[in-house]
């Protein structure tokens, strides 16, 4: 299935494959797990081209969803995506990472540095220009009005962003984590490969991902970083994946927090079961236009999945697992 174009998503409204067509072929790239990769040096041509030309269209507050992959992220964006006005990028980290050399967690692009957290003042006025001339001329190409970015590791960067785009938002899809975890480990399992004597996986290039994440973000948190060197040598997907999970969720409640107004928290299980609220309150968040095609495609396309079950952690994972798993749910039934 190209660009996530199924004979349902056309029959609702033909005209929003270009708009996805130009996000898949022109903007969204190609990461090391997928074919056609050679398209992505050509892609980097053109953003340079992009970003020495006026801009071509002025750049509504964009919108990021934001949590851990796998949780229901990719649905979301394509949903939205059916909406008239919205444009959706899937994961555009050739973009990001054209545009800063810290920004490629995976190793998809680059093979020098990354940082987990991106800070406002790594926005330089340089990428500013250039990431708001990128966006204008996607717009202006797929003929929408409102950039939507899927791009889950950016919940680590909003101060960035908020730099880039002052008044962007966010949409924090959150998943029990048990789910995620085993979605994870299905997908790593699935996808992930040797290639030139390197491994590719969830965890990216060599396990760059991975060991980013236990350098970069563990220290943060005082319940895990006493076992930082049990995680370095930690191999099981669904274990790495429950740590993933744990800072990126407890980010995820810290942003609420911090940017009440900006972010939007939208658990996965109301999502797709009570579909027609959730997608309502999304609506007004972005203050979207009503959009009739778009409501019934969400309710269609939008439901819910089979619990997976639980799997066995490691005995320091427990509590934190557990714990952020209740404060997840507590934020949730407090909206």
């Amino acid at each position: 299935m190209v660009a996530q174009i199924d004979k349902n998503y056309i029959s609702y409204r033909p005209s929003r494959v270009w708009s996805r067509l130009v996000s898949y072929v022109a903007f969204e790239g190609r990461p090391i797990t997928t074919r056609g990769r050679w398209i992505n040096v050509f892609l980097f041509q053109n953003f340079k081209l992009i970003r020495l030309i006026p801009q071509a269209k002025k750049i509504a507050p964009p919108v990021f969803i934001v949590g851990t992959g796998r949780s229901g992220t990719t649905i979301l964006g394509v949903v939205m995506s059916m909406h008239k006005d919205i444009g959706f990028l899937n994961e555009p980290k050739v973009i990001w990472a054209s545009l800063n050399k810290n920004d490629d967690l995976i190793g998809s692009y680059s093979e020098g540095d990354a940082r987990y957290r991106l800070y406002e003042k790594d926005a330089s006025s340089s990428i500013v220009q250039g990431a708001h001339r990128i966006y204008g001329a996607y717009l202006k190409i797929c003929r929408s009005k409102i950039v939507l970015d899927k791009y889950p590791e950016m919940i680590f960067r909003v101060p960035y962003l908020k730099k880039i785009f002052p008044n962007s938002k966010f949409l924090f899809l959150s998943r029990n984590g048990w789910d995620t975890c085993s979605s994870i480990n299905q997908w790593s399992e699935r996808l992930g490969e040797e290639k030139n004597g390197k491994v590719h996986n969830w965890w990216g290039v060599d396990d760059r991902k991975w060991l980013l994440l236990v350098e970069q973000l563990i220290p943060e948190h005082s319940d895990l970083s006493p076992h930082k060197e049990l995680l370095l040598e930690m191999s099981d997907h669904r274990h790495r994946a429950a740590v993933e999970w744990i800072v990126t969720m407890r980010e995820g409640v810290s942003l609420l927090n911090s940017f009440p107004e900006a972010v939007l928290h939208i658990p996965f299980e109301r999502l797709a079961s009570n579909t027609e609220e959730t997608m309502d309150k999304v609506s007004k968040f972005l203050d979207l236009r009503d959009d009739q095609v778009f409501e019934d495609y969400a309710r269609d396309t939008l439901k819910p999945t089979e619990s997976k079950p639980h799997f066995a952690l490691p005995d320091f994972l427990v509590d934190p697992f557990l714990e952020t798993q209740r404060i997840i749910n507590e934020a949730a039934n407090g909206q």
